[in-house]
């Protein structure tokens, strides 16, 4: 019997990654000026204004107010009548600084001791559905969105759009977990209210929205789709699954004027699921954003992601989860968990497969999974969050970019390496480590 699966994404628009933004975009100034910062920045929106709270242990100052009005105006809050824009909100802010208790467990002589900055369990996953090993409905959410953000930015074929746009997909698969084809798409995009009622009264009301969202439609169906199909972000394999048949929702209320932080209440770290694999993998319940690498929440998953990755690319299994489980002040994993799904493909000399509890052991003589490890291996403390806070942080391609830092009263150009979790750099050690 056939079976489907559903996941959904988000703009940067979107209500709660306003506000992972703005806590990635402060994050990443404390970096800038502060390698060593210790972050832990939340963040609310709603009608007019932002809220920044948290902890953060550091030597130097940030403009708040600068750095979330800046990233506010970049996703597209510039318009008074959106109630909620990047010149005339208000901004509170109660960071202040992070609890000793915390700190003692962090900070040591022997930097490679570095403690976990919390206890919890992190997870990564990777399968062979998508050419960047993230599963198919996650990764086409993500595409939706991604596109409508372009067509708004960089065109005039939807004129009437603003920021906050959502996006879910249906994916219909065998009852061997093949994918057959896609079975439902749905956009929810905020708009303008281009078209007014041409008389007094609830009918000419409703027939003004019914053209609004006839046009939507049309668009999305005419304009937005074929985008996505003709770009090189979906292999050909995927783009066949697009037939005729699918079930396309625009817009399923009839209207969508009122959106973003006017519309709703943004908070950071709600969209954990968004940020990672759209519920096809666990989730360990900690949120990424406004956190700095010693918060195993965020470093300890992308190590998850890293691990998963290389293994599912070195032919080990078709789809891996990987769980590591840490304790506050403490630098080695307390377990490291390994389910295949039943997907190994790799044997051991004597012809039998290899158990997942074998390939855990191996994993751990591998990959070196204490939090400064891993902050060296990816460059954690190097500012690069602010783009992880919009369209996952995981299937996205490695890049390197020059960034400004700030020492003293100097600034300086450095390059810098983005989504390095992303890199299929283990490749060779795991087929070495399984004689493969």
């Amino acid at each position: 019997m056939s079976f489907l699966f559903t996941s959904e994404s988000v703009s940067e628009g979107h209500p709660d990654k306003i506000a992972d933004q703005i806590s990635d975009a402060l994050l990443d100034e404390f970096l800038k000026r502060d390698p060593d910062s210790k972050v832990a920045c939340e963040t609310l929106v709603t009608t007019g204004l932002v809220v920044c709270a948290g902890e953060v242990l550091t030597s130097c100052w940030v403009d708040i107010q600068k750095v979330v009005r800046d990233t506010i105006r970049n996703i597209g809050y510039t318009k008074a009548e959106y109630k909620f824009d990047a010149d005339s909100c208000g901004v509170l802010s109660a960071i202040h600084e992070q609890s000793q208790d915390i700190t003692r467990g962090v900070v040591r002589k022997d930097k490679y001791e570095q403690g976990a900055g919390d206890q919890g369990m992190m997870f990564g996953m990777a399968s062979r559905e998508m050419d960047n090993y993230m599963p198919m409905p996650i990764e086409l959410a993500h595409i939706f969105v991604q596109q409508l953000a372009k067509i708004r930015k960089e065109t005039d074929l939807m004129p009437y759009l603003r920021p906050d746009s959502k996006s879910q997909v249906t994916i219909e698969y065998d009852d061997q977990g093949k994918p057959i084809r896609i079975h439902t798409i749905l956009v929810s995009t905020q708009h303008d209210d281009w078209i007014k009622p041409e008389g007094p009264g609830e009918e000419a009301q409703r027939e003004a929205d019914e053209k609004m969202n006839r046009k939507i439609r049309d668009d999305i169906r005419n304009i937005l789709i074929p985008r996505i199909l003709k770009s090189n972000d979906v292999p050909q394999r995927v783009i066949k699954l697009f037939d005729d048949s699918y079930q396309l929702h625009v817009n399923p209320t009839g209207k969508f004027v009122i959106g973003g932080p006017h519309g709703d209440s943004g908070v950071t770290g709600r969209k954990i699921i968004v940020d990672t694999y759209g519920g096809k993998g666990y989730h360990g319940g900690g949120a990424f954003s406004g956190k700095d690498a010693s918060k195993v929440d965020r470093s300890a998953a992308y190590a998850a992601r890293h691990i998963a990755k290389n293994l599912v690319a070195a032919g080990v299994a078709d789809e891996v989860h990987v769980q590591i489980a840490y304790a506050i002040g403490i630098a080695r994993p307390l377990s490291v968990n390994i389910n295949t799904m039943n997907t190994v493909r790799i044997r051991k000399r004597n012809g039998e497969l290899w158990k997942d509890h074998e390939i855990a052991q191996k994993v751990e003589n591998i990959f070196d999974l204490r939090p400064r490890a891993i902050i060296e291996r990816f460059g954690l403390m190097n500012p690069i969050f602010l783009p992880t806070a919009t369209y996952g942080h995981f299937g996205r391609d490695p890049y390197r970019k020059k960034v400004e830092f700030y020492h003293n009263d100097s600034i300086v150009k450095k390059e810098v390496e983005f989504f390095t979790w992303e890199k299929l750099d283990y490749i060779d050690r795991i087929k070495e480590a399984f004689n493969a």
